[in-house]
């Protein structure tokens, strides 16, 4: 008896970018508004409807093109690709990016950081007008 796995199943897809992202599934769940134990579903899930999988990309910050076609292999060559991007000069050989941090990583904190901040300023507004309103209604 063999046991092969399925090439295209869609949650394994999902579950893999989403652990090379650092993401807990609480996190997605978070993000999508469901519990986790839904993702924990979808991710056990072979096939998906479009917008779903359009959702659950979106909150990755991949298209759902990069889920559908994600590959194993893919990963590994670009990371050895990535890798091999070096020039030479006189004195020696010297990696032509030698950044420590992901941009992306750090675009997506800075959006976080940003929304979490016009949230609180947005719940601050409002609990102004609700003061103004009480002071008008208690004259």
């Amino acid at each position: 008896m063999t046991t092969t796995t399925k090439p295209n199943h869609i949650g394994r897809k999902i579950a893999r970018i989403r652990e090379l992202r650092g993401m807990k599934q609480e996190t997605l769940a978070e993000e999508l508004g469901i519990s986790q134990q839904s993702v924990s579903t979808l991710e056990k899930s072979e096939t998906l409807e479009d917008e779903k999988i359009e959702s659950v990309a979106k909150v990755l910050g991949v298209t759902k093109e990069a889920i559908e076609n994600f590959t194993e292999e893919r990963v590994i060559n670009f990371f050895n690709n990535f890798n091999d991007n070096s020039f030479s000069n006189s004195q020696g050989t010297f990696a032509a990016n030698n950044c420590t941090f992901n941009p992306l990583d750090k675009l997506v904190e800075a959006y976080e950081e940003n929304k979490k901040l016009y949230e609180r300023l947005v719940q601050a507004e409002k609990d102004k007008v609700t003061y103004l309103e009480k002071l008008l209604d208690n004259n």
